[in-house]
């Protein structure tokens, strides 16, 4: 009993009442938070501007979407690739028929007789025969026929062509469809890699080059002294050596070691194409980088 009388358990009459008063607070403001309603005020919507702010956001989803559908520009047919042919809805059999026909020096003219070589149906070259842009020659045989001239020429041989890893800005801007953009752009990629170029192939990752552009930067130049590589064994090679080729990233370096494990090494490079997410449009570049050791 006398510990219960101590003065921690002792209190005056003016704490009393304090501690009532704070109790019967803490009551009133319980009582206020469980029946009054804060949010009974309705809420005004303007129902005009919220359809007119749908409107607004439906219009720019459309107009993201159109502006992220692959865009086809003018063409020569003539130098349609396996890839551009694939882009462009052709199946193997037509892009294989096409390629043959150039192979023998001979020039697509017209669009009957691009559909005669190639045998698409008619629908899809009422889809892509919009975007032939054929030379000024056969569209207006009045002017000089500079290019029947160059697609009769006799291609040159390597010690004619001009080698691409000493081609200077002004040397590549001789070529037709080459401005002082691209010859900077061709240079500054070209000085990335200490020795310049492996392969022509490499030319394809230089944005803005054309498949026509290309196939002319080919007919003049070629890298007659290409940089040294030491190639990586495919068949061998880690995660960390794999990424160090341009094109392979981590996730699909780790795809490539899975795919081989799982077929127990790899007999040709063509089998990368069966890898998960492999970019098989760049195979050619990555080829040079690779040995199947």
């Amino acid at each position: 009993m006398n510990f219960l009388k101590s003065s921690h358990f002792t209190f005056s009459k003016s704490q009393r009442n304090g501690i009532f008063l704070l109790i019967l607070l803490i009551v009133i403001l319980q009582w206020f938070y469980f029946y009054i309603d804060f949010f009974s005020e309705d809420i005004q919507i303007n129902k005009t501007e919220l359809a007119k702010f749908n409107n607004e956001i439906d219009s720019l989803r459309l107009v993201e979407i159109e502006e992220s559908k692959p865009k086809t520009y003018p063409f020569n047919p003539n130098y349609i690739t396996d890839y551009k042919g694939a882009s462009l809805g052709m199946t193997n059999e037509e892009i294989d028929r096409l390629l043959a026909f150039r192979k023998q020096n001979n020039w697509i003219n017209s669009v009957q007789q691009f559909q005669e070589v190639t045998k698409i149906s008619d629908s899809l070259l009422q889809v892509i025969s919009p975007y032939f842009k054929f030379p000024d020659w056969i569209s207006n045989p009045t002017s000089k026929p500079v290019e029947k001239e160059a697609f009769n020429k006799k291609p040159k041989t390597f010690q004619q062509k001009q080698d691409l890893n000493k081609a200077t800005a002004q040397e590549l801007q001789k070529i037709n469809g080459i401005g002082e953009v691209l010859s900077d752009r061709i240079v500054k990629f070209r000085n990335k890699f200490s020795g310049g170029f492996i392969d022509n192939i490499q030319l394809q990752d230089i944005y803005g080059l054309t498949p026509e552009v290309l196939e002319k930067i080919n007919q003049e130049f070629i890298v007659k002294t290409p940089r040294l590589i030491k190639k990586i064994g495919l068949n061998k090679a880690t995660i960390n050596e794999l990424v160090t080729i341009q094109h392979i990233d981590y996730n699909l370096a780790f795809s490539i070691v899975e795919q081989r494990q799982l077929r127990e090494g790899f007999k040709s490079f063509d089998e990368l194409k069966k890898v998960k997410d492999f970019p098989v449009n760049k195979i050619d570049i990555i080829k040079l980088y690779l040995s199947l050791d």
